[in-house]
């Protein structure tokens, strides 16, 4: 069984649910429900008061208004037309005192890269994959399923998960549009899980899945103001996922809590046999939710790096935070780290495994769903589709890509070899030599203006690169408002450690109280 079991002293006693009519009225007095979060849910569900029923029509509900119209958002691509009916099977097993764990009922959206079975395309954001329908889960579904999760939509994301042109604007796909920021709607919200993040922000649900190669979970979900959780690359399946690089490719929880993404993440979490790099998952599993307390800090040993853009007021804030709660504060020295030399590396890699990686993918798909077999041929597809996929920037990197000479190519085989020797050995220089639990940083900026055709403007720090290259745990936490804009915290561990990580970034979000709700104003300018 998977997530925590009935036994469980938090979910010991399990009420049967109540009517559906009843469990609206109940959930009309907790409160909206874009102010609830999973665990809150969990609750209700737990005392009796809720069902997964009332829940996921509340949820379809507030897409309607806020994504479908409203701000438009765009942060949903498309709804499945079973969830009440998943949501009515889930109430039904605990009726008959059937309780799968926490996640029992809980409705949860996935990134329109990640195979859901179903009538809902897997597209990646492209036209080339509309036909996409696989009919089969992703593993990381099937364990959420198991879970008791609802499958309820498909979000958003950069098309191809950002790796199509240096000049792409992040939350633009040619099948969903360009997904807004929920605290300024003419803002980015990073990408590529884009539409996760803005709908984690905004209510649309308490739970999405997001998946990271460098960036593409924590970017999204500090603009957004929300929590994302990259794991250790290997804790979580990749298989059925549209792939960049089998190097850095993960899956991860989007949520609104640090305990919220510990439940979600102890759901998904598992070894896969078709997924070579998940074999130690099964050994290093558990209960990520177990233990998140504030007293967690004390005799940590928190490593800090902090880079000369970041917002000094609430870096400053976060570091007397950690150390108000008991923590040891080491300042770090990242001046010896050879960005240039790791960035140049890194690129080179995602560039050799993505045209491996995707050609492989395309291949196994079922038979008559998708033409296209290789890099060359999505190339292809978009010139000849240019009206509607280059309308705003092209293919740039897929061009580099298809050049690249395969995986046993030695310059290939130094790159790899390069970037995790520099990612992997500053990172554990600094936990081994300093004696540290986990390091801090400012995860990212405040969200710049979308503007299509003219790619990203980012500013402000970033703080995904060494533990996407070295495939550590990354967590970023919301660390309040700069300009007016939401930023992150990010704690970052050693490999396997992301149970370290979560206590950490738990008993920092407890002390700070930092999440702000989104304002959905037109711009910066309008109050």
């Amino acid at each position: 069984m998977l997530g925590l079991a009935l036994s469980s002293p938090a979910f010991a006693s399990i009420a049967k649910p109540p009517t559906t009519e009843q469990a609206k009225v109940n959930l009309a007095k907790s409160g909206p429900i874009e102010n609830l979060d999973l665990f809150q849910l969990v609750d209700g569900i737990d005392d009796g008061a809720l069902n997964s029923e009332a829940i996921t029509a509340a949820y379809l509900a507030r897409i309607a208004e806020v994504d479908d119209a409203g701000p438009t958002l765009n942060a949903v691509i498309a709804t499945f037309p079973d969830a009440l009916e998943q949501a009515r099977a889930m109430d039904a097993e605990i009726r008959t005192g059937r309780y799968r764990g926490p996640m029992h009922g809980i409705p949860v959206l996935v990134k329109d890269n990640v195979e859901v079975a179903g009538p809902i395309a897997t597209t990646a954001g492209s036209l080339a994959l509309a036909n996409n329908i696989t009919n089969r889960d992703a593993p990381l579904i099937a364990r959420l399923r198991a879970a008791g999760a609802v499958i309820l939509g498909k979000t958003n994301l950069s098309e191809w998960a950002n790796i199509r042109s240096n000049d792409s604007t992040s939350g633009w796909s040619a099948v969903g549009g360009l997904t807004k920021n929920p605290h300024a709607l003419d803002r980015n919200a990073c990408g590529s899980s884009s539409g996760s993040g803005a709908a984690i922000a905004a209510g649309l649900a308490a739970a999405a899945i997001g998946t990271e190669t460098d960036g593409s979970i924590t970017c999204p979900a500090g603009v957004t103001g929300i929590v994302g959780f990259k794991p250790t690359v290997g804790l979580v399946s990749r298989r059925f996922i549209v792939p960049i690089s089998h190097s850095q490719d993960t899956a991860g929880p989007m949520t609104r809590t640090v305990r919220d993404a510990a439940i979600m993440l102890t759901a998904m979490a598992g070894t896969d046999t078709e997924d070579p790099a998940t074999a130690e998952a099964d050994n290093w599993r558990g209960d990520y939710s177990k233990g998140l307390s504030v007293e967690a800090l004390g005799g940590m040993r928190i490593g800090v790096v902090r880079a000369a853009d970041v917002d000094a007021a609430l870096f400053d804030a976060a570091i007397a935070a950690l150390r108000e709660g008991g923590a040891e504060i080491v300042m770090l020295d990242t001046r010896n780290v050879d960005r240039e030399a790791m960035g140049e590396a890194e690129f080179k890699v995602l560039l050799a495994e993505l045209k491996a990686d995707l050609a492989a993918y395309l291949e196994g798909l079922p038979e008559g769903l998708v033409p296209h077999k290789t890099l060359a041929d999505i190339i292809a597809f978009n010139k000849a589709k240019a009206p509607q996929e280059l309308q705003h920037f092209g293919q740039d990197i897929f061009e580099l890509a298809e050049k690249e000479k395969g995986l046993a190519d030695p310059a290939y085989l130094d790159a790899v070899a390069t970037s995790r020797r520099l990612a992997s050995n500053a990172l554990n220089g600094f936990f081994a030599g300093q004696r540290l639990d986990v390091i801090i940083a400012q995860t990212n900026g405040p969200a710049w203006v979308s503007t299509l055709g003219k790619g990203d403007a980012f500013s402000g720090p970033s703080a995904s690169q060494m533990p996407a290259i070295a495939g550590f745990p990354h967590l970023t936490v919301p660390m309040g408002l700069s300009g007016g804009l939401p930023v992150g915290l990010s704690f970052i561990g050693p490999k396997w450690h992301d149970h370290a990580v979560f206590k950490a970034g738990y008993a920092y979000e407890q002390l700070s109280k930092a999440r702000v709700a989104p304002t959905y104003r037109a711009s910066m300018e309008t109050k």
